[in-house]
Formats: C-alpha cells, structure tokens, sequence
C-alpha cells in the first residue's frame, strides 16, 4: 500500500466546529492524501514521514471549508438589474432575459459564480438550475463541467418548472418543460452524474423550482422520484408574504402544509428562504429534519424579510447558508454571508441574543454540511473528514486589534484566503485561484453577458 502524502499545517488557530465547538488558540492540522488525520493543539506530531508540504500559519485561523446551500449559478450575467423590486416584480423583470441562456452562457456564469466563492473560502458549493429554453443545450452540464474545472465539491440540483405564462406561471412557455419530461430529465442527470461515495465531488439532487412555477402533480413526482432513486429534494419556500398568500389562495392552506401534503417535508429536503414561518411551520421542519438554506443578502436585497433563523435552531431545525443567485446578491460570496445572517438576524425579536460569531460560523459551516446530508463528511475539522480546510489571513490591518479570530472572521472585513484545500488539494494559495484563470473567467463572463442582453433584446 502506498504510504499517504502528508500536508501539516501549524502555528494558527483552528476553530472546529466539532460538535464541542473546540478551538485551539495555536495548534496543528494534519492532512494526509484526501483526509484529516490529526487535528490538535501546539505542534504537529514530530516524526511523521511523507510530508509534501509544511505550512507556518502564525496569524491565520483555520476553520472547515465554507458549505454553500442554494445558488443560482448563471444570474452571474444578470447582476445588477432591477435593483429596487421585490421578488415578483424582480421575478417578472428578469424571467424574460433568462429564458434567453443557452450552454456557452451558463458554462461561464458558473465559472464566475464559482470562482467568486471558491476564492472566498467555499469548498462545497450548491447549484439550483431550474430554467431549461428548448434548444439551449445541456444546461446542467455546463454547471457540472464547471465545477469540475475549477475543483470544487459540489452538489447539481436539477430544477424544473411546468407552468409557464399561459398556465398563470411567471417565464415564458418556451423556457418551461412539461411534467413528463421534466421527470424523465431529472432521472437522466442522477444516472449520469450522482456520486454518493463518502468522498464524492458531485452529487445530484432534484429540484422544482416553487410552489407557483411548478404544479401539484410534478411536486409529487419528483419527491417520489427522488426517494426511488435515494437522493436529495430542494426548493423555494415561504420565502415572501405573496407566496404566503398564493398557497392559501390555491392551495388552501400555507406553504408548509402544502409541502407536506405533496410529500415535501423530510430529512431528505431542504428548502430556501424559508422567512414567513410559523411556530407550527417551524415545529413541523424541526420534527421531520427538513433542512433551511437561509440567505440573509438576498432576503434584505429583494425585501423580503427576516427569516426566523433563532427559532429554528432552537427548535432542531437544519440551517445553513446560502448566496442566492448573484442577481440578489451580487457580492456572491458566502463568507459575506456570515457577518450578514448575525447582523441581520439581530434586527429580529431576539436582537443581540439572535446569533453569536460562533453560530454565525457553524451555519456557513457544520450546519451547511447537516443540510446536504454530508455531515458525517464535511462541515468540521476532525480526523477521518474529508480534507476541506481554510485558512484565513488575520495579520493585516482590518484585523489587527480584533484579539478574538472567531470574531475577526465573522465581525471584521473579508479576510483573505491564504490556503484553501479541498480533498487535500490546493484549490486558492494567497488570495487567488490555481485552478484556473481569474481574468479569463471575468472576460468571458463580460463576453456571454453581452450574448444574453443582446438574446433578450431581439425577443
């Protein structure tokens, strides 16, 4: 057997994010091929043999990679627009131009997507691609093939949506699909694509859009489809108070109950947004495991509100955090989005009790990997997980007189990336990405968003 390659990381602090929330103030992170081998305080262990690479991090935290839980990779050339609409009217403002992606498009709005996470410390990413033209080519693929180039663990939600304009849904018939082929693509991509190995790279889950772009009956089969095929369900829900009173209107009865009617509530589901919720809502997802992507940029960008993100993790309730597609947050960084769920769920009824840095840190982290199933995986810095790690520059001047480097993350001004590591392989070194080429991503971006603006122009 062939002895492991070994990366030792010493001198910095480490925060966990085990389930003790155990920290060292300096200590040592061992990495041996794709896994963590030893994590603990002061020096590496002396003697170890195979080592490849040593890395002094005085001044640096470590922490688990970032887990990023709903996105929408090709609003990446779409950023910008609407800026001062709330969901629908951003939703109808925009539908019109996305109904124009083709593959070229959505291969270099994943690019950028990813890029601008995986940068930023993100070491799992999610993509929830629900919008498929006829004729624009192999739109979930261009995501794949995306996150293949650039190296990042990632998980390909195949979307759908059956409604379109002529059925009281908000895009074009055109960029809709029937239920029947919609199923049949969503089957499709989890044979050609899912990996549900321990240290898989790529994995599948099945994805309707919303409660009003998809009707009851693909609702239904799709949750029967995915439980058949054993992975994971994502969608919209409660995320505004017009949602709200769309389900009451058709449905008779809230989003939750809706989705539990349909099958839609599990440990096998996770939902975005997830603002305007009940205490019954909330001890409904508590009891079944149903997972929450909260996404507090793009909630404040479109008004929708503040999701009841204490109440939730005091009830049992999964939380991670989410970017949301890049034209609700055009930022597109999930460590953004640390300092963002605790400031913004300090606005709510438990005010400076809401969150601390440290939960703020177990969302982006722990509680990410807990809402895609990978916990066990991902999401903490202990021996047998798979090799996620980040380190997080903390010497410069924006850090300086921040003594606390939990705080310093999530309180302070983005920090640098020194090191990111994903199964073990070097992904960002000082700030930049080795996987590919920053400014060739950002030109071709430029290039296909003027594609797009152009597509949607001429109707």
């Amino acid at each position: 057997m062939t002895a492991p390659r070994r990366v030792v990381i010493e001198n910095c602090a480490i925060a966990t994010v085990d389930a003790e929330d155990t920290e060292h103030a300096s200590g040592h992170i061992v990495v041996a091929d794709r896994r963590i081998e030893a994590v603990g305080p002061g020096p590496a262990p002396a003697g170890l043999t195979g080592v490849v690479r040593r890395v002094d991090a005085a001044g640096h935290l470590a922490t688990p990679g970032l887990v990023n839980t709903h996105h929408h990779f090709y609003q990446w050339l779409t950023r910008g627009l609407a800026q001062d609409s709330n969901l629908f009217d951003w939703l109808v403002a925009l539908y019109p131009i996305w109904a124009r992606v083709d593959e070229p498009m959505v291969h270099a709005a994943a690019q950028g997507s990813l890029a601008m996470m995986v940068r930023g410390g993100c070491t799992t990413a999610v993509d929830h691609h629900y919008i498929f033209p006829r004729g624009a080519g192999d739109l979930l693929g261009a995501g794949v093939r995306a996150a293949r180039e650039i190296g990042v663990r990632f998980t390909a939600t195949r979307g759908s949506m059956d409604l379109g304009a002529s059925d009281g849904g908000l895009p074009p018939d055109f960029a809709v699909e029937t239920t029947e082929d919609a199923l049949r693509a969503t089957e499709q991509a989890v044979r050609d694509h899912h990996d549900p190995s321990f240290d898989s790279m790529l994995r599948i889950a099945a994805a309707p859009c919303s409660p009003f772009s998809v009707s009851t009956e693909l609702m239904r089969e799709t949750a029967a489809l995915a439980r058949r095929l054993g992975v994971r369900l994502h969608t919209h829900g409660s995320e505004t108070v017009e949602e709200e009173k769309f389900c009451h209107e058709l449905f008779g009865m809230g989003p939750t109950a809706y989705f539990e009617s349909t099958g839609w509530l599990g440990d096998d589901v996770w939902m975005a947004h997830c603002v305007h919720m009940s205490d019954t809502d909330i001890a409904a997802f508590a009891r079944t495991g149903t997972g929450v992507a909260h996404c507090p940029s793009s909630n404040a960008r479109l008004a929708a509100g503040v999701a009841r993100v204490p109440d939730l993790l005091a009830a049992g309730a999964p939380v991670g955090l989410g970017v949301d597609g890049t034209a609700s947050n055009e930022a597109g960084e999930l460590h953004t989005e640390l300092r963002n769920a605790l400031l913004v769920n300090r606005l709510g009824p438990h005010r400076e009790k809401a969150l601390t840095a440290r939960q703020a840190l177990r969302l982006g982290t722990h509680g990410g990997a807990r809402v895609l199933g990978r916990e066990r995986e991902i999401g903490s810095l202990e021996a047998g997980k798979l090799a996620d790690v980040v380190l997080w520059d903390l010497t410069g001047l924006g850090h300086s007189t921040i003594a606390d480097p939990v705080a310093a993350l999530v309180l302070g001004p983005p920090a640098p990336v020194t090191l990111s590591l994903i199964n073990g392989a070097p992904v960002v070194e000082d700030g930049h990405l080795v996987t590919a080429d920053e400014e060739t991503i950002a030109r071709t971006a430029r290039v296909q968003a003027r594609r797009l603006a152009e597509a949607a122009a001429a109707g």
